[in-house]
C-alpha cells in the first residue's frame, strides 16, 4: 500500500537516526524489516540512559525519514508494530523485565530532540525507584499545572534542542 502525498525520502542529510549502519553498528541487539529497525543499547553499548540505567531498553525508527508518528504511512506504522511483536519475546528472554513504556514524544513540548520519528521501547523492573509510575504519573502533579488550563497553546512544532 502506497499513501498518495507522503514522500518517500530514504536518508535525510544530518539527521543521527537516518544513519542506519550506525544504529547497527553500535547496538546489541539489532531486528529490521523492509521499513523500520529496532536498536537497543545495554551492556556497555548505545548511548546515555540505555547504557545505564535502562539496559536493553531501545527504539524502532523508521527507515525513511519522518519527523514525527504523524508522518508514517499506514505501512510503516504497521511494520513499527510486527517490529515490536517480534523484538518483544526476545527481550523478554534476555532481560526479563517486569513491564515495558512504549511510546512516542512528537515535537519539543512532549520532549521530542532528533526530528525523526522513533518509538521508545524502555523495559521496567519492579525494584526500580520508579516502577509502577507510568508515562502520565508526572504530568499530572500539580507543579506540573498551566497557568491557564484552557488556553490553546502556542501551535508550536519545533523539536526540542533544535533551532528553529
Amino acid at each position: 500500500m502506497v499513501e498518495e502525498g507522503l514522500e518517500n525520502p530514504v536518508e535525510l542529510s544530518g539527521c543521527s537516526f537516518c544513519d542506519l549502519d550506525g544504529f547497527r553498528q553500535n547496538s546489541i541487539l539489532v531486528r529490521e524489516n523492509d521499513l523500520c529497525l529496532f536498536a537497543s543499547g545495554g551492556e556497555g553499548k548505545g548511548e546515555g540512559e540505555a547504557q545505564d540505567v535502562l539496559l536493553g531498553s531501545g527504539i524502532i525508527v523508521p527507515k525513511a525519514h519522518r519527523e514525527t508518528v504523524f508522518d508514517l504511512s499506514a505501512d510503516e506504522f504497521m511494520a513499527t508494530r510486527t517490529l515490536l511483536l517480534e523484538v518483544r519475546p526476545l527481550l523478554d528472554s534476555h532481560y526479563r523485565p517486569d513491564g515495558y513504556t512504549v511510546g512516542w514524544n512528537c515535537f519539543a513540548a512532549s520532549g521530542q530532540s532528533v526530528p525523526h520519528a522513533h518509538l521508545h521501547v524502555l523495559l521496567r523492573y519492579s525494584d526500580e525507584p520508579h516502577a509502577g509510575k507510568g508515562i502520565r504519573r508526572f504530568l499530572r502533579q500539580p507543579d506540573n499545572r498551566r497557568k491557564d488550563p484552557k488556553a490553546p497553546g502556542s501551535g508550536s512544532t519545533a523539536f526540542a534542542g533544535c533551532d528553529d
